[in-house]
């Protein structure tokens, strides 16, 4: 299992675009063989006192934080995808992005813990 997550600052404003962006992305992820993918509005996100995620990506007063992940089988298959995806013609069909993709944290990570409830049928 391989995971690729962001972090970046959305205006409240334009929430609703960047759920669109969000569902068409996942759509082209998912046929490149993303297994699960998450998208995460703010709720409540403390300011901290040395560091949080609002000065790690620098966030405007009026943005919101967005956490978001992508969960791919290994790592070999998220790389051919992010190559994949980017000559996809969908993509260039997404427009102009609802945040400043230089303030974004993006990175790759191999999980050393998973944990899922398992539901009683």
């Amino acid at each position: 299992m391989y995971v690729n997550t962001y972090i970046l600052g959305v205006s409240e404003d334009k929430k609703e675009q960047y759920t669109k962006l969000a569902e068409q992305f996942a759509e082209i992820a998912k046929d490149f063989g993303a297994v699960e993918i998450y998208e995460n509005w703010e709720k409540e996100v403390p300011d901290g006192k040395h560091t949080d995620y609002r000065k790690a990506i620098n966030a405007l007063p009026n943005e919101k934080i967005v956490v978001s992940w992508t969960v791919w089988p290994d790592r070999k298959t998220a790389e051919r995808a992010h190559r994949g995806m980017f000559e996809d013609p969908r993509m260039t069909k997404l427009g102009e992005m609802p945040f400043d993709g230089q303030r974004m944290i993006l990175g790759g990570f191999e999980p050393i813990l998973t944990y899922q409830k398992k539901q009683r049928d």
